[in-house]
């Protein structure tokens, strides 16, 4: 991402936001001026809480969503245009289900994430 001036950051289970809210703001630190970051999750009032914190930001180099999505229906359509960040809790039971890891692998160039607690304490990330 070397001499670019945009990013695109996916927060796959984004709770109540603020990995991805402090992902984004350390971006804008560094230098990026069009930042977009898209939070995943599946409770309504932690989406919810995540909505109140993006809303309270006053950046206009970065623009957030929040929503509740189908984790796997979101992460192919990240596939159509592959994100340059993917944020990936691991652990959270949607490692076991059918074709996450390609969903995983396909939505993003870069995955950050915990991949030790997907895999139950046996991988490294």
């Amino acid at each position: 991402m070397q001499r670019r001036h945009s990013v695109r950051i996916v927060d796959a289970d984004c709770g109540c936001g603020t990995l991805l809210i402090e992902a984004v703001r350390h971006a804008r630190r560094i230098g990026f001026t069009a930042i977009e970051g898209r939070g995943i999750g599946n409770s309504p009032s932690l989406v919810g809480r995540a909505q109140a914190a993006a809303a309270r930001l006053r950046d206009p180099a970065i623009g957030l969503v929040f929503a509740r999505e189908d984790l796997l229906q979101a992460l192919a359509e990240e596939a159509e245009c592959p994100a340059d960040i993917l944020l990936w809790h691991g652990g959270r039971g949607a490692d076991g289900l059918p074709g996450v890891a390609e969903a995983r692998a396909a939505a993003a160039e870069m995955l950050i994430g915990d991949l030790a607690a997907s895999a139950g304490g046996n991988a490294a990330a």
